[in-house]
């Protein structure tokens, strides 16, 4: 029997999904409006829908009114406060704020764990008190009415630009693929996987592979992508006898990879819109030929573990049939096709291209891949959308606004500016070194918080060093993106590992091992995106760009063959070098 309480939530994600979509439809709505609303919409999933204890529960639901209060109290007064300027005029103001920043803070906690919200405490800490640090990291005092009002009644800090982000772009297209999830679009992207390569040698690795690059651009997480695709796929390569570590290792780098492969690319492709000023197409067009770069590193680390191990293709039998791959791929080929006809064609903005397409996904939810409409199915289909939505929008919502907190606090302070002044005098002004020390500070965040929180960190106090040492912005911020997302398989914090060793019952450690050797392009292609300018100019420069990928192909299947392939020593160090050497030398 199903919980009265689940009709609640379904309630409930429907209303953040109807309000979101308004906001598209409905023209211009003041900032001070729209982004509050959105933190009220979220606050119940955080608070409430994840909590686990009776205590959990109670403590949440009195948070959530209190931070619902704050949030209504912003939306209504908007105007009045537009004329303050971020100053906190009143104690009654500064009790919101408080709870505001309070609220936020936990959120976030309960949504990924402590590491993010103590950061962001920290900088509140430095924003507080920092003033009575001595030598280049202090700064003058700055009155807590005005510090503590530009975070949280003003369109900085909480409201920022980075919340306008999840409020218009990111919750869309995260309902977007919760619509695609809900039906046979989850199963059309696994039988064109298994059609496209299961009957090739290492086939259940390479179906793992299309699979988790169609499926990781939508879902934005690497663990959720392990979680889904891993649970298809990793059962499939042990029945043909893959090794534990490879079987995982090769869910998690591919589920990894998702995250950096257009058209959606996750939050990030939306988040560097904002942050760079290039246009959705020019970043979609950036990131494409270095994500079927990785792609294929992968594709040929596969080829060069079947040397070492026998990775048999998947049996005829398994393989779905010609109709049946027709029939579930336009369960997912129609509403992208009505995306990228939107956006290119049409000329409609990103977020209403996808509009669109959820409402051609919703259509299809009607029917399952016998073209028949099962009512039952179809109301299932329909609540699952509205949790899932609920659930992931919030969460998304949580450590945005966690992460705005920060950026904040690195602009009220000029913290950022001070931190990019010791990353270029740490470097010598050089640009390699600039680059190491940046690459090792998105590995060291990345380990704590989610990729897009890490990278939005980092490229906020990196980002400004690198540009000024003379990388173009996109190639600084695309360089950054990809760094935030090593720690999914780098020891010692590697989500998407310990999710795939755990899901094939083998040591974590063993599973990283493998992951880094055939993810090798994800630390490489960030660095031979500098090396090759041309990479990321795919649409100003097509021949060079695509010359310039064609040479770090070269160079990635020589150092992925040195790394896996069971040559001599001294031959495998030879193809390492020569890779190398390939990839670093000017073009």
């Amino acid at each position: 029997m199903v919980k009265k309480s689940h009709y609640i939530w379904v309630g409930l994600g429907a209303l953040t999904i109807s309000f979101h979509l308004w906001l598209i439809f409905s023209g211009l709505i003041p900032n001070l409006v729209s982004r509050p609303l959105h933190m009220a919409l979220a606050l119940p999933w955080t608070m409430v829908f994840v909590s686990q204890t009776g205590f959990a529960r109670i403590s949440g639901a009195i948070l959530t009114l209190l931070g619902i209060a704050a949030t209504l109290w912003i939306a209504f007064n908007q105007s009045s406060l537009g004329d303050q300027y971020g100053y906190i005029n009143s104690d009654f103001q500064m009790v919101v704020a408080i709870i505001l920043l309070v609220v936020v803070l936990e959120m976030a906690r309960r949504s990924i764990g402590w590491p993010l919200p103590l950061v962001s405490v920290l900088a509140l800490a430095y924003g507080l008190l920092g003033h009575y640090i001595p030598g280049e990291f202090g700064y003058a005092a700055i009155p807590v009415q005005s510090f503590l009002g530009t975070l949280t009644i003003a369109e900085g800090g909480i409201w920022g630009s980075l919340t306008g982000i999840s409020v218009s772009i990111v919750a869309i297209f995260v309902i977007f693929g919760a619509v695609l999830n809900a039906g046979e679009a989850g199963q059309g992207f696994m039988n064109v996987a298994t059609a496209a390569a299961g009957r090739l040698k290492g086939g259940a690795a390479k179906v793992s592979v299309i699979s988790s690059a169609l499926f990781g651009s939508i879902s934005g997480s690497a663990s959720a992508n392990v979680a889904s695709t891993g649970a298809i796929t990793l059962p499939a390569m042990r029945k043909l006898g893959y090794p534990r570590a490879l079987a995982g290792a090769v869910e998690a780098v591919a589920s990894s990879g998702g995250q950096i492969m257009p058209p959606l690319m996750g939050a990030g492709a939306f988040v560097m819109v904002e942050l760079t000023g290039v246009p959705y197409t020019g970043i979609m067009a950036a990131a494409f030929l270095p994500a079927l770069l990785f792609f294929v590193a992968v594709w040929i680390g596969i080829n060069a573990f079947s040397q070492r191990h026998e990775l048999k293709g998947l049996p005829a039998s398994e393989q779905p049939v010609l109709r049946q791959v027709l029939i579930t791929s336009a369960f997912f080929l129609v509403p992208f096709s009505v995306l990228l006809w939107g956006m290119f064609i049409g000329q409609y903005t990103p977020q209403y291209a996808a509009c669109m397409a959820i409402i051609a996904g919703a259509i299809l939810l009607f029917f399952n891949a016998q073209f028949t409409i099962d009512r039952k199915q179809v109301l299932h289909r329909f609540e699952q959308v509205c949790i899932n939505a609920g659930k992931q929008v919030s969460m998304i919502a949580a450590i945005i606004l966690c992460a705005s907190i920060i950026i904040g606090v690195l602009g009220i302070t000029g913290l950022g500016v001070k931190i990019t002044s010791l990353i270029l005098s740490g470097s010598g002004g050089m640009l390699w070194p600039a680059l190491l020390l940046t690459a090792l500070a998105c590995l060291v965040l990345g380990m704590e918080v989610p990729t897009t929180a890490a990278y939005v960190i980092s490229v906020s106090v990196a980002g400004p060093a690198l540009i000024n040492l003379g990388l173009e912005p996109l190639q600084a911020h695309l360089f950054v993106f990809w760094f935030a997302l090593l720690s999914t398989i780098t020891p010692p914090v590697c989500g998407a590992v310990f999710i795939a060793a755990g899901m094939v019952e083998e040591n974590w450690l063993k599973v990283a091992g493998a992951a880094m050797a055939l993810g090798v392009g994800l630390y490489l292609i960030p660095l031979g995106m500098i090396a090759n300018p041309y990479l990321i100019k795919l649409a100003e420069f097509p021949l060079l760009a695509l010359a310039s990928a064609l040479k770090v192909a070269v160079a990635l299947s020589l150092i992925s063959h040195g790394i896996i392939a069971p040559k001599a020593l001294l031959l495998r160090v030879g193809m390492i070098i020569a890779g190398l050497g390939i990839l670093f030398y000017p073009a």
